[in-house]
């Protein structure tokens, strides 16, 4: 490994060090006072309950890892979003497990809370995987209850959720396993099976306090909505459970004995160890952002014996295109190459940029790999499409529009991984989060934004002064100064994919290692759900 390589690893490495230790204070979620009072009170964590349920030596994949970071701080922040999202194998069944995190807020719902369980559930209707929630939750967190209660991506969509998949036919399980009160209360009863821990776990509309001072009647919550009451007398509740390993070995017993689900068909065949080692692909990507490097390199570490099927190697060379197999199952690859590159016309063409010719090809691409039933797996590095006269008088808009429609319009999976930088329409075509990705994963070089730092605080800072001006003030090169650096700052933090992953716009960061183990997991959940239309891109222009 030549020095250039030695330097971008490190580099790489110190941002993966870095995510490690935010992953770590995150998996702390209240504290460690918080986590011992859950334990002096016989219950596990949410992390020790997905733990102890999920098949032992067994791959996950953490869904919204780093949500809420940096977020709520006024309330003393909601690491995780207090709940816990993992994709999973339960009884050597896939499936998406959803654990309240009882030790943050008790479990209370935030805002990103909601959409977090929002997104759990999209993963699980998207490609028919069986759900499994392991409720403990106080509810909605009332000091903010007006962005979390009445609209349609709220709250309530989640119980609208319940039902639809129960008439899709997906599996449902809820075990309440803590605090499960008011409207969160239908969550474990639209489920197909409820169980219930006995003297931790309790279920009613309205707790004994709210009774009282509704009705007048005086009764504890154990007797109101407690194990006994809702196995006994209510037959609210399916199972109860002596505690929560109890519970959890009944929940891999229901899982055991589910039917085979139905396949999509996506090709498979025994996976082969790319050529060039998945470990060194951290050396790839340059520690400055603006250096080029070469995506065929690349994608010699993430494909399967390194071996990539380039599609008109020789057009529209700013992207790439081409089929491969990553751990057996077979991809349609659409990628940013971010070297310098001739055109056809011999013209240099900036790396990481859309051309008409490359969006051009792109666009065929993914409609081949429609018709192939080929799942799409796109990979970021990209500053936007080409400006200037000759792009735009070269119809550069309509063969962008071509990309996003045939790319909008796909009914194979697609996955998207942001390398680099995501920026503007780039970030539209190469299939950002608008777009429906089955899964968008960050690595920790990743920026997503309308532009890149620097030109966008340009272009802000011309804005400002401006304005100042239209005021009669002058301004002076230092105070000038002061201003580009304090809006470069806040710019520069909101292109950062921490504060990506905290909104939720990618569901999380990842070691680029982990990368081939994202994507197969990935196409394994997503060949549970055959593909039910036919692929048509409407109208584009050509």
């Amino acid at each position: 490994m030549d020095i250039e390589k030695n330097k971008n690893e490190d580099a790489m490495k110190q941002l993966i060090s870095k995510m490690r230790r935010k992953q770590d204070e995150v998996h702390l979620g209240g504290g460690e006072k918080k986590i011992a009072k859950q334990h002096a009170k016989g219950k596990m964590t949410a992390r020790e309950r997905i733990n102890a349920l999920i098949d032992k030596g067994s791959r996950t994949l953490e869904v919204g890892e780093l949500v809420g970071d940096g977020m709520y701080e006024e309330y003393g922040g909601c690491p995780s979003g207090g709940v816990v999202v993992v994709i999973g194998y339960v009884s050597k069944r896939q499936c998406v497990i959803v654990a309240n995190d009882a030790t943050v807020k008790a479990g209370a719902w935030f805002p990103i809370t909601a959409k977090k369980n929002l997104r759990a559930q999209e993963i699980s209707i998207e490609n028919r995987l069986p759900i499994i929630y392991l409720v403990d939750s106080a509810g909605v967190f009332l000091p903010m209850q007006d962005e979390i209660f009445p609209d349609k991506e709220h709250f309530g969509r989640i119980f609208r959720n319940n039902s639809i998949m129960s008439s899709m036919g997906i599996t449902q399980i809820a075990a309440i396993m803590g605090a499960c009160v008011a409207g969160g209360a239908y969550l474990p009863i639209l489920s197909d099976e409820a169980l219930i821990v006995d003297k931790t776990g309790s279920i009613f509309l309205a707790g004994s306090y709210l009774v009282k001072a509704a009705i007048g009647e005086d009764i504890d919550n154990e007797t109101l909505g407690g194990a006994v009451t809702h196995c006994e007398v209510s037959g609210v509740t399916d199972y109860k459970s002596k505690d929560d390993a109890d519970c959890l070995k009944s929940i891999r017993k229901l899982m055991d004995k589910l039917g085979a689900p139905a396949t999509a068909g996506f090709s498979y065949e025994k996976p082969v160890e790319p050529k060039k080692d998945p470990k060194d692909i951290c050396s790839v990507v340059p520690s400055a952002r603006t250096s080029p490097y070469s995506m065929h390199e690349l994608l010699d570490h993430l494909l399967d014996d390194s071996d990539f099927e380039e599609y008109k190697a020789e057009y529209g060379k700013t992207i790439l295109c081409g089929v491969g197999r990553i751990e057996g199952w077979a991809v349609g690859i659409v990628a940013n190459q971010r070297k310098v590159v001739k055109s056809k016309k011999g013209e240099m063409q900036f790396g990481g940029v859309i051309y008409s010719d490359s969006a051009d090809k792109a666009a065929r691409f993914i409609m081949n790999c429609n018709q192939k039933k080929i799942p799409l797996v796109f990979l970021h590095d990209v500053t936007g499409f080409m400006v200037g006269s000759r792009s735009e008088h070269g119809g550069i808009i309509k063969d962008g529009a071509k990309m996003v429609s045939a790319m909008s319009n796909s009914v194979v999976p697609k996955f998207s991984f942001i390398i680099g930088n995501s920026y503007g329409a780039g970030n539209y075509a190469m299939c950002g989060k608008a777009y429906d990705p089955r899964l968008i994963y960050a690595w920790p070089t990743a920026q997503l934004a309308v532009m890149s730092g620097e030109a966008a605080a340009k272009t802000l800072l011309q804005i400002e002064v401006a304005g100042l001006k239209a005021q009669g003030k002058e301004i002076s090169e230092e105070k000038e100064k002061k201003l580009l650096d304090t809006i470069t700052q806040r710019y520069t933090e909101q292109t950062s994919p921490y504060y990506a992953a905290a909104r939720l716009w990618v569901d999380g960061i990842i070691d680029p290692r982990d990368t081939r183990k994202v994507i197969s997991m990935g196409i394994e959940a997503a060949n549970q759900a055959p593909i039910a239309k036919a692929y048509s891109v409407g109208v584009i222009q050509t």
